[in-house]
């Protein structure tokens, strides 16, 4: 790959980052903060968050086997792909690659930042080839966009392929892996000492039921996390959001517990789905989640709103035609769903 500092945007390079009151002392015990003009009342929500997250992060590190100066957390996944942008690519002059279909805000981000967006299309059976990404990149694409398990297709992406795009292009790989909770395939995070060009994506809004709290995990080179804390915000995760995250990292058998009923759900909805009149195909998965070509996904989606069901639309998306994407939910829930299917006419 490129070097770091040829990746990075020349401005970011040479930034000096904002110092916050919270930075600027570590190794203490202060018991009396009288430097960030905070209001002394309304303890403990009139004190800024800790801008590091620094607890948060030494309970996240063994369960993800990785090191604390490799973790960057944001507001939502959505924040660290934000900042890929900022960080890495020149507004006007670089240009970044990512399949299609996938997760809609790499391309929402890109053109908010001014930035070049290549698609490249998957195959009818939802993968990739390195060639074919690396053929639409040249000596501007900084970054390759890949989800896997990927949305809205809910399969994993083949590993060969996403190895042979991280040994052979200069740039970075964002590898997405939201949904990896609900997957057998070995994460990459246990391979970030092995590329220096990789970053992954993780969230607690899945798996970890946590999607109110807003909070997205990336993981890459201390190198790479520090550039990001350098241009973040300087107290992107807030207290509230700081403290429940600690609560459920201090119990990882219940976001075990709720994964495994997901799982068996998947199955048995899947199941019972493809005896539906309207159900013409599902797509196998890895999320938790499916994709289903259905027979009208207009008239259907229609049909489910009218009957305060929602699910998602994706007629419109590429290589989607007539498919909705249907979220597992409990079995009460999803229940629901087929009695509502099963009557329609």
């Amino acid at each position: 790959m490129k070097t770091l500092q040829e990746l990075t945007r020349p401005n970011v390079w040479a930034l000096k980052p904002y110092s916050s009151a919270r930075d600027e002392y570590s190794g203490v015990e202060a018991s009396v903060f009288l430097d960030a003009n905070e209001n002394p009342y309304h303890a403990p929500y009139n004190r800024y968050p800790d801008p590091l997250q620094k607890k948060v992060k030494a309970l996240i590190a063994p369960q993800k086997h990785v090191r604390e100066e490799q973790i960057f957390l944001g507001n939502g996944s959505d924040e660290a792909i934000d900042l890929v942008f900022r960080a890495f690519c020149r507004p006007g002059i670089d240009n970044v690659v990512a399949i299609d279909p996938t997760y809609g805000m790499y391309q929402v981000c890109a053109e908010v930042n001014d930035v070049e967006y290549r698609k490249v299309l998957l195959d009818e059976n939802y993968q990739f080839t390195a060639k074919g990404l690396l053929s639409a990149s040249d000596e501007h694409t900084k970054v390759i966009f890949l989800c896997s398990p990927n949305n809205p297709t809910g399969n994993n992406l083949c590993r060969k392929e996403i190895e042979a795009l991280l040994q052979q292009f200069e740039g970075l790989v964002v590898v997405d892996e939201a949904y990896a909770d609900f997957s057998d395939a070995r994460s990459f995070l246990l391979d970030l000492d092995s590329y220096p060009n990789l970053i992954v994506l993780q969230t607690f809004s899945k798996a970890w039921g946590c999607a109110a709290i807003r909070l997205g995990m990336a993981f890459a080179s201390p190198e790479i996390i520090a550039l990001f804390n350098k241009i973040k915000y300087p107290y992107n995760v807030n207290v509230l959001t700081q403290q429940e995250a600690i609560v459920l990292l201090q119990t990882p058998d219940k976001v075990k517990s709720w994964v495994n009923v997901l799982l068996e759900e998947r199955s048995r909805l899947m199941e019972e789905f493809s005896k539906l009149t309207c159900c013409e195909k599902i797509y196998p998965t890895d999320a938790n989640f499916f994709l289903t070509k259905v027979t009208d996904a207009m008239k259907i989606y229609g049909y489910l709103v009218n009957k305060g069901i929602i699910v998602r639309n994706r007629t419109h998306v590429a290589l989607c035609g007539n498919c909705l994407r249907i979220t597992i939910g409990t079995p009460e829930e999803n229940d629901t769903l087929l009695d509502a299917l099963r009557e329609m006419k």
